[in-house]
């Protein structure tokens, strides 16, 4: 996947776990959770989705390392290469 492709990924499953937040909120540099008020279950179904699509789970020692989607998709990058 590309980094555009894994960037388009994130924000669909933040759109679909989250339908009153509109594309045009999500900062590529803002926490996820608190610049959308995403609670930490909703952010956990986007990473275990996220996990379905590229196949990389991300464990709770590295949620501080995918707390934007920049970092997220930074990190889902590195470890497809």
């Amino acid at each position: 996947m590309t980094k555009d492709e894994i960037k388009s990924a994130i924000i669909k499953e933040i759109l679909e776990i989250a339908p009153d937040i509109e594309e045009s909120e999500i900062e590529n540099d803002k926490n996820i959770q608190r610049s959308l008020e995403i609670d930490s279950f909703d952010f956990l179904k986007i990473l275990t989705a996220m996990n379905a699509q590229v196949g990389i789970e991300v464990p709770e020692a590295d949620y501080s390392q995918v707390d934007t989607v920049e970092h997220m998709v930074e990190y889902f990058l590195k470890r497809l290469e």
